[in-house]
């Protein structure tokens, strides 16, 4: 490899998505054109801001606070310090150095790689493919706090953890940024042996229970054609647990029917090129129109021309509501 053809691709070739094109190959360069995985990743990590602003909250809601309440440390502002530090000699303060080395050295020794399972367990139950689809479901943004993947790193978390039972389904997976990954984590009491148990209710007598064909299932919900469609190719989207109130559902719930929303409506498109939109809604309630306490979506597909006037759309609901949207 020339230095002309190396020159000519950092300066004009290189199409950068991230910084880690130049970041590996400076260490290259630094390392006399060879170095490790290891050596690579670190100066990647060094350029992260994100970690950085991981390892802030570390400093200053954990250990910091801890050490600050015990008393060894205060702060002023963005600094911290040992109280009377000048008191200590040189020799005091290398045996307080090298207390704490031997403290952490045992500690790595006793835990190994289980210090660090926490950080690793989102990235290392996902495929990098499906993590970067839930990703862009969730427009690159924390669905919690709503904070964008730009200004904190943004980590996939299992809904219903995978130690309790949730398995790696996109309809339990959701975009969270690492600080309200791991309030969650810290906060979260519930007892999902319960939750788990709910998901398979069912009733016998519900035609959405046992339904004979259904177009597309996930783990939580199923689409299925309406028998008295609205127009054709009309579709609902059910949980598969039963609930009578669409407000009931969990958020995996919720997700599960989303997923399904897109993907029956990528179908119907594909068979039927006269659709030009749709009409999603639900029915909550008998005053809401609700006949079957199942809760359901509708996904009714619209071609120019099958009303006069569709001006309004789901304000129709209500006569004469339609003109004033």
């Amino acid at each position: 490899m020339s230095f002309e053809h190396l020159l000519n691709f950092v300066e004009h070739d290189m199409r950068m998505s991230h910084v880690y094109q130049p970041v590996m190959l400076r260490v290259l360069l630094a390392k006399q054109g060879q170095a490790t995985v290891d050596e690579i990743a670190l100066a990647l990590l060094q350029e992260d801001r994100s970690q950085l602003d991981y390892y802030r909250t570390i400093v200053t809601n954990m250990v910091g606070r801890v050490l600050t309440k015990r008393g060894l440390v205060t702060r002023n502002g963005p600094t911290y310090q040992i109280p009377n530090f000048e008191t200590l000699t040189t020799d005091q303060a290398r045996q307080l150095e090298q207390a704490c080395l031997a403290k952490l050295s045992a500690y790595v020794e006793r835990r190994g790689d289980a210090i660090w399972a926490h950080r690793r367990q989102s990235a290392g139950y996902i495929s990098g493919t499906l993590r970067y689809d839930i990703l862009k479901d969730a427009k690159f943004r924390c669905e919690l706090c709503g904070v964008s993947a730009e200004e904190r790193a943004l980590e996939v978390d299992h809904i219903l953890p995978r130690k309790r039972g949730g398995s790696d389904d996109p309809t339990n997976l959701q975009a969270l940024c690492y600080q309200c990954n791991a309030m969650k984590r810290d906060r979260d009491d519930t007892d999902f042996r319960a939750v788990r148990a709910a998901m398979g209710r069912t009733d016998d007598g519900c035609p959405f229970c046992s339904p004979t064909m259904c177009i597309a299932e996930n783990e939580l919900a199923l689409a299925l054609w309406d028998r008295f469609p609205v127009t054709p190719l009309h579709a609902l989207i059910v949980p598969k647990r039963h609930v009578a109130d669409y407000f009931d559902l969990g958020m995996p719930e919720v997700r599960a029917i989303q997923l399904l929303v897109s993907e029956v409506r990528n179908r119907i498109f594909a068979r039927d090129a006269t659709v030009e939109g749709f009409n999603s809604g639900v029915n909550s309630g008998e005053v809401a129109g609700q006949t079957i306490p199942h809760a359901h979506l509708h996904l009714i597909p619209r071609r120019r021309d099958d009303h006069p006037d569709p001006r309004g759309g789901v304000r129709a609901v209500i006569p004469g509501q339609t003109r004033h949207d």
